[in-house]
């Protein structure tokens, strides 16, 4: 455990050796049963006895009117109750915090000091749009930040944030070039007007560039609106002012994106026909079937991930423990970006403890063994992770961004599947660092 020393403020006093031998040993044992009592209620500060559990956090917005993704601490939850059922990692036990950060600035660093209070090792597979107030209090009491969702630039900057996959950079720039391969007409994107939301074009513009397409038309969009009649014209309008090419219409509003299609379906009446294209996490199989299906309007639209369709078998292992330790738990999506996030965290989380051994562990030590050059296999879910000083996005102002790979997906008979040509190889995956490389970063 770690804390400031405290001052002595009463006068010392100089006893005799026989005296000082047995007040010593008092003391000593007053105080190791003072510690015992007090480290109790934080365990995995240390872990150096190979007994206490291993104090992690995981967070994310529940039940507010924008996006909300309860399935990520629910899948810690079940992780760690997996993990400690088959015996825990070197024996240590696995205690997982949950925090609700509210989609707001003021819960985000709430979480954050909770973290630092806690005394937690790691923040693992977390979702939060307020880097600027969490990471802050984080780096203060050097904690970690594993796996974050990626949704803003803050987590490609932080020295202490470790994340997993590209964030919102690599799937707009993955659905940019996918867009301007398939011969898009002008393309409309319909994004929050936040923080957030306004990192978003940059990205969906070094995509578009790379195939010599024009810049997208940008239309701003409330987070949390209940219907988007009017951004819904404004995107038609835009997509259709080309009449020799089909225009496309971009939605990036995470969950309020299946609000903007309602409105969407209604509005395209109107106009020639267009082309929608979205990232995951804004749109899942759960979001197309309630929107219709094959009959919907997501019927042919690209979607970019950072993983392997939900179908693929390399997401059994997860869907085992998900089975195992949440059955039933509808907050659990094997499909949901952000569970499949939360697990990838865990994952290297995993690798980190494996490598730490019987040794300490502490929020320094896995900070150091993450800057160590671990590398950390996901079963191919992901390319091998390791976190150098610097990537080689750097130069763009991405210098934690270590995994610019996307995958393309599409609709096809309102079933979510692998594209098999658009972006990338055969498989459907591309690397978008070459392309983020030239991205014009606000």
């Amino acid at each position: 455990m770690t804390g400031r020393r405290r001052t002595r403020s009463t006068p010392r006093i100089t006893l005799p050796r026989p005296v000082r031998a047995i007040a010593l040993t008092v003391g000593v044992v007053a105080v190791c049963a003072s510690l015992a009592a007090s480290c109790g209620v934080v365990p995995g500060a240390t872990g150096g006895s190979g007994d206490d559990p291993v104090k992690v956090m995981t967070w994310a917005p529940q039940d507010t009117d924008a996006t909300n993704k309860p399935g990520m601490p629910a899948m810690a939850l079940a992780y760690a109750k997996w993990i400690n059922s088959h015996g825990g990692v070197n024996g240590r036990r696995l205690q997982v915090l949950t925090c609700n950060d509210h989609n707001d600035s003021v819960g985000a660093a709430r979480c954050a000091r909770r973290a630092a209070d806690e005394n937690v090792v790691a923040v693992v597979g977390s979702y939060s749009q307020f880097g600027d107030s969490y990471l802050a209090p984080l780096e203060g009491a050097g904690i970690p930040y594993i796996g974050g969702y990626g949704v803003t630039n803050d987590e490609f900057t932080g020295a202490m944030s470790y994340p997993v996959n590209g964030g919102q950079p690599t799937l707009l720039a993955g659905l940019g070039k996918a867009l301007a391969n398939a011969g898009c007409g002008n393309v409309a994107l319909v994004r929050p007007d936040s923080i957030a939301g306004d990192e978003l074009p940059a990205m969906l513009d070094s995509g578009l560039r790379s195939g010599g397409h024009s810049d997208a038309g940008d239309r701003l969009a409330a987070e949390d609106a209940t219907e988007y009649g009017a951004q819904a014209d404004q995107a038609l309008r835009y997509a259709t002012q080309d009449v020799t090419r089909k225009g496309c219409v971009v939605p990036a509003l995470g969950d309020r994106t299946d609000t903007f299609m309602d409105s969407f379906r209604r509005a395209r009446a109107s106009y020639p026909a267009v082309r929608t294209a979205t990232v995951l996490g804004s749109v899942d199989q759960t979001v197309i079937n309630t929107t219709g299906g094959a009959s919907g309007p997501y019927e042919g639209a690209y979607i970019t991930g950072w993983y392997p369709v939900a179908s693929d078998s390399r997401w059994d292992p997860m869907k085992k423990v998900i089975n195992e330790e949440a059955f039933g738990d509808n907050r659990i999506d094997p499909a949901d970006a952000g569970v499949q996030t939360t697990w990838i965290a865990y994952t290297v989380l995993k690798a980190v403890l494996e490598k730490i051994g019987g040794g300490e562990v502490s929020a320094d030590t896995v900070r150091r063994t993450l800057n160590d050059g671990l590398r950390v296999s996901t079963g191919g879910l992901t390319p091998p992770l390791h976190w150098p000083y610097e990537s080689k996005l750097a130069g763009v102002g991405f210098p934690r961004l270590v995994n610019a790979d996307v995958t393309l997906q599409v609709v096809q008979d309102g079933r979510l599947v692998a594209a098999r040509k658009g972006i990338g190889g055969d498989d459907g995956i591309a690397d978008m660092t070459t392309i983020l490389e030239h991205a014009d970063v606000p």
